[in-house]
């Protein structure tokens, strides 16, 4: 059976990407300094995250490459992946009210998770062509990533400039409350952190990627084609 797994840490991010079996992990990373370090996520048989921390070994005797010198998409065994992290579940197909219950962002989706063949294809693909585009935490990262391989989906960052990843949209809605708060237009007490959380709630259900106006489906062979010709829109 399928199933899509996170790995995480009480730090600021965790990372997500593409397991492929045989032990091995097809994730998408920045270049070292690049990432923000709390945790990894991983789907079973097709979709894990890139790991935060490299291997204290330089050179893997199963990936055989120095993963702390790698960026773009990679592959990677499951250990140097994890790095030393727990394995969770990531959900798809959740419910609204199952997704606003969370109060961490990234955790799952309302999004419909495509059949394994076709997200192993697609994560093989942009492997072959490193096709994913610039890295950048807030805008074109690894759970973007992890989220079009599952789902095919991608955010059209020429329209909006955002990215599609919960965690960073939760933390957007979170910083949205707290200027709120700090600016007087929510109420203290008991009344205003029933707002509080609302909004937050929200904010979050907004930005998952199967709700968004902003969001294409693209096959993968166009989005390398798209990101080869320097279309912005693509992946950014």
């Amino acid at each position: 059976m399928m199933m899509t797994y996170d790995h995480w840490s009480f730090l600021l991010y965790y990372f997500l990407g593409i397991y492929v079996g045989d032990g091995m992990v097809i994730h998408y990373t920045g270049a070292a300094g690049q990432e923000i370090v709390t945790g990894t996520f991983v789907n079973e048989n097709f979709s894990i995250s890139s790991s935060p921390w490299r291997n204290s070994s330089p050179v893997c005797e199963r990936c055989g490459d120095d993963q702390s010198r790698q960026n773009g998409v990679i592959t990677s065994c499951l250990d140097c992946f994890l790095a030393g992290f727990n394995l969770c579940l990531f959900r798809y197909s959740v419910t609204p009210a199952f997704f606003v219950a969370q109060a961490r962002g990234g955790t799952c989706t309302l999004a419909v998770s495509d059949p394994p063949e076709v997200i192993l294809y697609r994560a093989r693909y942009l492997l072959g062509n490193n096709g994913f585009g610039t890295y950048s935490l807030f805008n074109n990262n690894c759970e973007d990533f992890a989220m079009y391989c599952k789902t095919g989906l991608l955010v059209d960052t020429s329209s909006s400039g955002a990215t599609g990843s919960g965690q960073i949209s939760s933390l957007a809605a979170a910083i949205t409350v707290v200027a709120s708060s700090s600016l007087g237009f929510l109420a203290t007490g008991g009344g205003g952190l029933v707002v509080a959380g609302a909004m937050y709630s929200i904010s979050r259900y907004l930005s998952d990627i199967s709700i968004r106006w902003d969001v294409i489906r693209i096959p993968v062979e166009t989005l390398v084609a798209q990101l080869r010709m320097g279309n912005p829109g693509a992946a950014s």
